[in-house]
């Protein structure tokens, strides 16, 4: 058999991450064997052990490939020293987020999987803290915008940037969970611009 060049391992490789985000989203990961994910990916099953060496190793190339550029994005703009108003860039970012998971399906299932489709039993016992890792970095990242909106005098007078940071990241996470669990939900998704304006308003110097 013919070595495979460079680029047909890489499209191998991106076919069985898609597979891999279509399966586990209709099947959930507990459920999902990598025979099923070679055969969605029409790939086999030794294909899919030469670019991952188990589910685990595949599920978090997954994840990583899909939330590593949000994530990147998110930290950029929390932490841009060349913004006047660190606030708007706090704003900005949960805009961006809440825009993410409504206009790109992909994120949208990957979110379903980690947080709705995913026990983590047995081999994923131990990765959740790993999951939750980019959760607790958003949370540093908005402290140290709400510290420097103080800073700047822009943060409304009497406000404490980590009791405001905490209210941030929670209520995040509450829409966040709300947007999953209630997917069929018409009226929320339309809501959440002028939410999350409202909610920094509560901050701004006035």
């Amino acid at each position: 058999m013919a070595r495979k060049t460079k680029a047909e391992a890489e499209l191998t490789r991106q076919q069985i991450l898609d597979a891999a985000l279509l399966v586990f989203h209709q099947r959930g990961v507990s459920r999902t064997t990598l025979d099923q994910i070679a055969r969605a990916a029409g790939v086999t099953r030794g294909a899919v052990y030469w670019h991952f060496a188990n589910k685990t190793e595949l599920f978090f190339a997954m994840r990583e490939q899909i939330t590593l550029p949000l994530i990147d994005h998110m930290h950029e703009l929390l932490l841009a020293e060349d913004l006047a108003d660190p606030l708007d860039g706090v704003e900005q970012t949960v805009q961006d987020f809440f825009k993410s998971i409504m206009d790109c399906p992909q994120v949208r299932q990957l979110f379903d999987i980690v947080f709705l489709r995913c026990e983590y039993v047995d081999e994923f016992a131990e990765i959740l803290a790993e999951l939750l890792k980019p959760s607790l970095d958003f949370l540093r990242d908005v402290e140290i915008a709400y510290q420097r909106a103080r800073d700047k005098g822009t943060l409304a007078p009497g406000l404490d940037p980590n009791a405001m940071a905490l209210d941030t990241w929670a209520f995040v996470r509450g829409t966040f969970q709300h947007l999953l669990s209630f997917p069929d939900e018409r009226d929320w998704p339309r809501r959440i611009g002028s939410m999350v304006q409202q909610h920094m308003a509560l901050r701004r110097k006035r």
